[in-house]
Parts: structure tokens; C-alpha cells; sequence
């Protein structure tokens, strides 16, 4: 319902039950200032700690930060990859995705956590793989945080879609079209 081009095909490894839970994404645009980035992390902690399921990348250092959160208080997540499964995870599956993870947890674990593609497992990425990937992670969450939004970009338009079918949207007051947001029945959040 979050997407009207939906990907055809998912490729899913790991604990597939956690699209079963609550969940949640903490979203921001690239380049975003240091103080979005710490942003992100608080409010990445703050849905950990309520027991929901993080959805996010981890190719950017907006995802990254979030990505990291739930390894250190051993939480499961899923992580949305813009490439095929071998790249991502090596050949075993078994690689974190992204050198800040594995500073939590050696191994990806997919007892714990799922990772998902729309490209194929043993594919790198295609031009339109990063934004297939971000409407992905939105339309899998069932709350969406916002930090730091671009004017015209994609997260902007993931916000706007959220809001239209019903989703719980929030967003951080650092952004620049946040009163629009507002308007349209978001939640605000101060920085």
C-alpha cells in the first residue's frame, strides 16, 4: 500500500517472523549535519528499548548510525540491502553488512535478524536500487521518524506517502518543509 511500483521480487535471509512485529525506521537525507546524525541514534535507541523492530540500510552513515543501534542491546533488525545478498553478507552469509556492525556482533545472524534485496543475490546494485531500497524500508515500517528531510527528494515523497495511507509518521522540527508535514497530520518532533 506504500508503494504504487512495488518491487516483483524480495530475496529474504534470515529471521523472516520479524515482519510479523511492530516496526520501525528512522530515516534521513543524505549529507545530513552531525547533530541529525546523533538524532538519528537517540531516536533509533528510544524504539529499541520499546521493544519494536528496526527496518533500515546500511550503506549510508544516516543508516549506519541507525543499523548500529540495535547490536548493542542485542535487538533484532532488518536491514534493507541496495545490492544481492552474497555482496552484502560475502559469500556464507555470514559478513555484517558495514565495518561499524561488526564491532558489535562478528557474524551477520540470521537466527536474529533479515536481510532483504530486490536485487538479485549475487548482483551489485542498479541505478534505481537506492530508491527502490528507501521506499522499501518505508513501506516495511509501521512508524516512520524523519530527521533531516531534502526539499523534492525521496524521503520527502516517502513521508508524504506514509501519510496519505495512515502510517505514523514523525518528524524532526530541523527540517525544512516539517510544517508541511505537520499540516498533512505528522507528528513533530523537537530537535
Amino acid at each position: 500500500e506504500m508503494d504504487s511500483n512495488p518491487p516483483g521480487v524480495l530475496f529474504l535471509f534470515g529471521n523472516s517472523k520479524l515482519l510479523e512485529a511492530r516496526t520501525f525506521c528512522v530515516v534521513s537525507s543524505r549529507k545530513s549535519p552531525l547533530f541529525a546524525l546523533d538524532k538519528i541514534e537517540q531516536l533509533t535507541e528510544e524504539g529499541v528499548l520499546a521493544g519494536e523492530i528496526l527496518v533500515s540500510g546500511h550503506d549510508t552513515p544516516e543508516y549506519q548510525r541507525a543499523a548500529v543501534v540495535p547490536l548493542r542491546w542485542g535487538a533484532p533488525r532488518i536491514i534493507v540491502l541496495d545490492r544481492g545478498l552474497f555482496l552484502a553478507l560475502g559469500e556464507e552469509l555470514t559478513d555484517e553488512p558495514f565495518r561499524a556492525a561488526r564491532l558489535w556482533r562478528y557474524q551477520f545472524d540470521p537466527s536474529t535478524d533479515l536481510a532483504i534485496s530486490v536485487v538479485k543475490p549475487d548482483s551489485d546494485f542498479h541505478p534505481s536500487s537506492n530508491r527502490i531500497r528507501d521506499r522499501l524500508i518505508g513501506g516495511l515500517a509501521m512508524r516512520l521518524d524523519f530527521v533531516n528531510i531534502g526539499s523534492g527528494g525521496n524521503m520527502e515523497r516517502i513521508a508524504k506517502q506514509a501519510l496519505r495511507i495512515g502510517r505514523s509518521v514523525r518528524v524532526v522540527d530541523l527540517s525544512i518543509g516539517y510544517r508541511d508535514l505537520k499540516a498533512m497530520g505528522a507528528e513533530v518532533i523537537k530537535a
